[in-house]
């Protein structure tokens, strides 16, 4: 490095010093063991950061420590409203402000971090990720919403959330959950059993999410009063759908016709969300992805929002994310779509 490189570098670093609240014991902070800190630590390797009593303080990079202040201010802002602060919740608020220093970002951490969608014994439901906030948003501003991403985006369960929000709140009077029984081609008859003993497998993942927001006991109520309806997409062809919040997960694997099907079940005062991740295509060869197809014919139309997320907003072990990329990565390396192929066609 040359002097003039040198004094650049001084000239570059700064220190900040920043007093945590004492109502705040510096373990909500710091988290047990320091474990909080240590995240911090890992994502600002350059810049020292070091912690006196409840004054905390941090030396190096002009624009690393202007961004440690505001992530510790965020971290108040969350501390403040009683929920707690996870390492999960520093890594994303990291995330947050670097993206934001990229480009045009209105939502802080704070406001993404500390937004309630539904309580349930003791559990909260809430946005994880900046852009799983503007999907909830976008749910709300309009009627017909489709959540695109990979697998552990939270589509189809914030989804859920918000229809059993919609469902305690008057919005709607029932909800509708569906999805296209692939596996079975939708020709259920053949199966064994009774109409549920035979949708059951294919519609499990959205009884488990009921589950998680609703009290068990009361679901079977529910559904016994068509309160709550779980059917395979077959079933509802033929119908209009009036003052419901109406849910189409897995629509990679619906096709054109179906979709157009779907989409054209609305009814007044109704609400549909489209979940689905396109690199999972699991239709016949030779058919195409309603999903794929729909977005070239529904953008820019009014009233339809296309939410996408990516492997960032993955909110499953964190793992999970760089298993997407990586595959992301191989797939634009080999020209393939996970197998999917066939639903491009």
């Amino acid at each position: 490095m040359t002097q003039t490189q040198t004094d650049q570098a001084r000239s570059n670093h700064t220190s900040a010093h920043f007093t945590v609240p004492a109502k705040h014991p510096m373990v909500t902070v710091l988290g047990s063991g320091d474990s909080l800190l240590r995240v911090i630590e890992g994502a600002f390797p350059s810049t020292d950061i070091h912690v006196r009593g409840n004054e905390i303080s941090a030396t190096g990079d002009a624009a690393e420590v202007a961004l440690i202040q505001r992530l510790f201010d965020e971290m108040m802002l969350v501390l403040r409203t009683g929920q707690p602060l996870t390492e999960d919740a520093v890594e994303r608020s990291i995330a947050m402000l670097r993206d934001a220093g990229e480009g045009a970002q209105a939502e802080t951490p704070a406001e993404v971090l500390t937004q309630n969608i539904l309580s349930n014994r003791g559990r909260t439901i809430r946005p994880k990720t900046l852009n799983q906030k503007r999907y909830v948003d976008a749910i709300d501003k309009h009627t017909v919403v489709f959540g695109i991403g990979p697998a552990g985006t939270g589509k189809t369960y914030l989804a859920m959330a918000k229809a059993v929000q919609a469902l305690q709140s008057k919005q709607v009077t029932r909800i509708i959950l569906t999805r296209p029984a692939v596996e079975a081609g939708e020709r259920l008859g053949f199966l064994p059993g009774t109409l549920y003993e035979k949708i059951d497998p294919y519609l499990r993942p959205l009884y488990d999410a009921l589950h998680d927001m609703l009290d068990p006991d009361s679901i079977p109520r529910l559904m016994a009063a068509g309160t709550i309806e779980v059917a395979p997409l077959a079933y509802m062809r033929g119908r209009t759908l009036n003052d419901a919040f109406i849910i189409l997960d897995e629509a990679q694997n619906t096709n054109p016709e179906q979709m157009k099907m779907f989409l054209t079940r609305l009814g007044f005062d109704s609400k549909i969300v489209v979940t689905g991740d396109i690199t999972q295509v699991d239709l016949p060869g030779g058919t195409k992805s309603g999903l794929r197809q729909v977005q070239e014919i529904l953008e820019g139309v009014e009233d339809v929002h296309f939410a996408r997320l990516t492997s960032t907003d993955v909110v499953r072990h964190r793992l999970v994310g760089r298993i997407v990329d990586a595959y992301d990565r191989y797939d634009d390396l080999n020209g393939t779509t996970n197998g999917s192929d066939r639903g491009k066609k």
